[in-house]
């Protein structure tokens, strides 16, 4: 079985027009490499990415992601940050794309359209959130903080840090396939949090 690479990346953003999503950046790409057969997590790989069409972060973004200007100043542009996670991947039957919803996919494709640059994920890619409440055999999607609190799962480190969501998603793989069983839910339980973000 391949393994499979779960990502969560950070973007530019804002609460009002000054970033259009049209023109979202990638700022932070977290990955998690889980091996296929056990279903453990084997190796990580993150790095902050600078931003060209809109260099300065709004405050709304620093104050949701922590991501500070510094970082992403003297960080690799897009083209470099993709290579590095391209090495990461390795040579061989590259591991299988996923994230929590189809948002990651699209702002990779966003950044890669812009920059004229190839994606090395072989064109397949798995949406763990559609697939977890397929599992569960709920119609409704869950974020990422609501599903772990349906498995009894904590969410450890920060939300919204590419790395820290991917290792988070990444404790989630096995009941997203269907290799570990849903526990009960918790009392007074909701079937979905119809505030989750997009992303998770």
């Amino acid at each position: 079985m391949n393994d499979y690479l779960v990502i969560d990346l950070e973007a530019t953003c804002d609460d009002s027009d000054r970033v259009p999503r049209s023109e979202t950046e990638i700022i932070e790409i977290g990955a998690v490499r889980v091996d296929g057969t056990t279903l453990l997590p084997v190796a990580e790989f993150q790095t902050f990415v600078r931003p060209v069409r809109h260099p300065r972060l709004t405050a709304f973004c620093t104050t949701l992601t922590t991501i500070g200007q510094a970082e992403v100043d003297g960080a690799p542009g897009f083209p470099a940050a993709l290579a590095a996670l391209a090495r990461f991947m390795g040579a061989g039957p590259p591991p299988l794309f996923a994230s929590w919803g189809n948002y990651d996919r699209g702002q990779f494709e966003q950044d890669a359209r812009f920059h004229g640059l190839a994606l090395p994920f072989g064109g397949q890619h798995l949406n763990l959130k559609q697939a977890f409440s397929d599992q569960l055999g709920n119609r409704k999607l869950f974020g990422m903080h609501r599903a772990l609190a349906r498995v009894a799962l904590p969410l450890d480190g920060t939300h919204h840090r590419g790395i820290d969501d991917a290792r988070n998603i990444a404790k989630l793989l096995p009941f997203c396939l269907g290799r570990a069983p849903f526990p009960a839910p918790p009392e007074g339980w909701r079937r979905a949090d119809p505030s989750a973000r997009p992303e998770g």
